[in-house]
């Protein structure tokens, strides 16, 4: 095994401390004991974990959380404390065997066979099949649905933003503040990362998942600094050589400089803010990225004191990326954030960015969270390549612009159609909360029990289940992409590339056509059985990838954000006479009087 492997499957032995048995509902535990009284210990089922609709409105999710599953079924096993809780929590009747029961209880007879994590799936397939004793399996319930639906959802919501944003735009994850407890950040870290995303500003997920790691800094800091007189020490070595450069002295020079260039009085950005950043400068002179939105400058004078009580900071103007135009975005107290953005926030980065080169550095860029973004970015960009022009530094025509607050899939829809400037949106709440969709609705269903076929009947049909133990394959079209997913009995042979296959529609018994598959993927891989892990655990970037590509094999009508054409998921001939056979022999008969 190499050193790379090594660190892969160490990786993997890290579970979180909260995924283990007890995270479960109380009735797995009761069911399971009312199966052990009645005798049915050594009953064999198949279960199926599925989901019925794709979220966010629109036509494919991604599957995520396989690993976490297969790390739950390694490590499960109730502990000494656990079985004291449960006898202490449980009804007095409960017989004193039964614990010892659930004592001795492992997952080694359990059989679990599932898509690869990463991949575009539909409804109705069963993301994981799980296999082997009736109680162990229903124990497993509760705890590998917490870990596929918000897995999933995550990854689902990250890929959305990915496809909108373009593959020249990064992405980063913002979201650990607002998300739901700290085990749900860490999850949408990882699974942000999963879905495409580039990086995240969550230190933890970074050292636990490899994950790039990214932030700059808060309003707080730049207000942290009243003055120039603030700044204790801008001596900063130079990159090329062993002298020193004053960076304060600089940077105010080249603010006279650059408020030449674009045409705004330097006496009316905040000194306070250059400060800021020239402190920043020179703890960062290599990662020097600035927000550059935090004062408007009406209300401060030359020391960067606050002139007439109000709060500088505001973030209301076109906060959504509405285009808004510039007389209407004023604020009540002076500039708009446009005017403010270019007149302090603009000028004083240029500044330092001009100063930091002079020492041999090049500043990253800026970020901006407030205001009408779309304009703010074209300024912003328009202001490098003046500068860029005027003082023949190619390279600052380049520099990043970062783009936050409360950005969200229509938001940057939005943005893309009014020709932003932003290489990089730094997205928080919404796209870790799932704001658009809380819930992906994944459902764990008996379909076999001792070799036995079960159905769920209901009135509402999408909530009848697909009985018996299944496969699933992809069948390709002649273009290479994806053209249905087919499913069928586990005793039915493969579909053969070349040969016509009758594919049906599960319940409507008019809706059937023949497919000629240039390709055909079957889906599930045998993951765990006999106590172990049968597939090698991959790092997260290689899952990262998967998405990707099987995204790729989507035709781009099923993927687009507006009325995407459905996927369609069929049964075969065999298994839609199986089902309806089925529904039949349950269905109660009627009497009419």
């Amino acid at each position: 095994m190499s050193n790379h492997d090594l660190v892969i499957n160490r990786k993997m032995a890290r579970q979180n401390g909260i995924v283990q048995p007890l995270l479960t509902d109380l009735y797995q535990i009761t069911m399971a004991y009312a199966y052990w009284k009645s005798g049915k210990v050594n009953d064999v089922a198949v279960f199926d974990l599925f989901f019925r609709t794709n979220p966010f409105q629109g036509e494919f999710t991604i599957f995520a959380g396989l690993e976490e599953c297969l790390k739950f079924l390694e490590n499960f096993h109730y502990s000494d404390s656990d079985i004291d809780y449960l006898m202490q929590t449980l009804p007095d009747n409960i017989e004193p065997e039964f614990y010892a029961y659930l004592k001795d209880l492992t997952c080694k007879d359990i059989k679990l066979s599932a898509i690869e994590e990463g991949s575009v799936v539909f409804p109705r397939v069963p993301l994981l099949r799980i296999e082997g004793p009736l109680i162990v399996a229903q124990l497993l319930e509760t705890t590998l649905l917490t870990l596929v639906n918000f897995a999933s959802l995550m990854a689902t919501n990250a890929a959305r933003y990915r496809m909108v944003a373009g593959k020249n735009v990064s992405l980063l994850e913002f979201g650990l503040r607002r998300a739901q407890g700290p085990d749900g950040g860490l999850s949408a870290s990882k699974y942000a990362y999963v879905g495409g995303f580039d990086g995240t500003s969550n230190v933890l997920a970074g050292k636990m998942f490899d994950i790039p790691v990214r932030g700059t800094h808060a309003h707080s800091f730049v207000t942290s600094f009243s003055s120039l007189a603030d700044v204790r020490s801008a001596a900063l070595r130079h990159a090329g050589s062993h002298e020193s450069c004053d960076l304060l002295q600089r940077a105010a020079d080249w603010r006279r400089r650059v408020a030449t260039v674009l045409d705004v009085s330097p006496e009316e950005a905040s000194d306070g803010e250059l400060a800021a950043l020239i402190s920043y400068a020179v703890a960062f002179p290599t990662g020097f990225l600035a927000l550059v939105d935090t004062y408007d400058v009406k209300r401060y004078n030359s020391h960067g004191a606050r002139i007439n009580g109000h709060s500088g900071y505001n973030s209301n103007c076109g906060s959504n990326g509405n285009t808004i135009s510039e007389p209407s975005a004023r604020s009540a107290y002076g500039y708009s954030t446009v005017e403010r953005t270019l007149r302090s926030g603009l000028l004083n980065f240029c500044a330092v960015a001009l100063a930091l080169n002079d020492c041999g550095y090049r500043a990253v860029g800026i970020r901006i969270d407030s205001g009408d973004l779309a304009y703010l970015s074209v300024l912003a960009r328009n202001s490098f390549e003046q500068i860029a022009e005027a003082f023949k530094l190619n390279w600052f025509a380049k520099l990043t612009i970062v783009a936050s607050n409360d950005i969200n899939e229509d938001t940057i829809l939005s943005l893309n159609e009014q020709g932003h400037k932003i290489d990089c949106f730094g997205i928080g709440t919404h796209l870790v909360t799932c704001q658009r969709q809380p819930a992906l609705g994944c459902v764990y269903k008996l379909v076999e029990i001792n070799g036995q076929p079960r159905i769920k009947l209901s009135q509402d049909v999408g909530k009848v289940t697909i009985p018996g133990h299944k496969e699933a394959y992809r069948l390709f079209g002649a273009d290479g992409h994806a053209l249905i997913d087919l499913l069928q009995r586990s005793s039915e042979p493969a579909p053969v590339v070349g040969q016509k296959v009758l594919c049906r529609h599960p319940f409507q018994e008019s809706k059937r056509a023949y497919v000629i598959p240039s390709k055909v993927e079957h889906l599930y891989k045998e993951c765990w059985s006999a106590g172990r892990v049968r597939v090698r655990s991959k790092p997260l970037s290689e899952v990262r990838a998967r998405v990707q590509a099987s995204l790729r094999a989507l035709r781009q009508d099923i993927k687009r954000n507006l009325n995407p054409t459905p996927y369609k998921v069929a049964v075969s001939d065999d298994l839609y006479s199986f089902i309806h056979d089925l529904w039949l022999q349950n269905a109660p008969i009627g009497e009419l009087s």
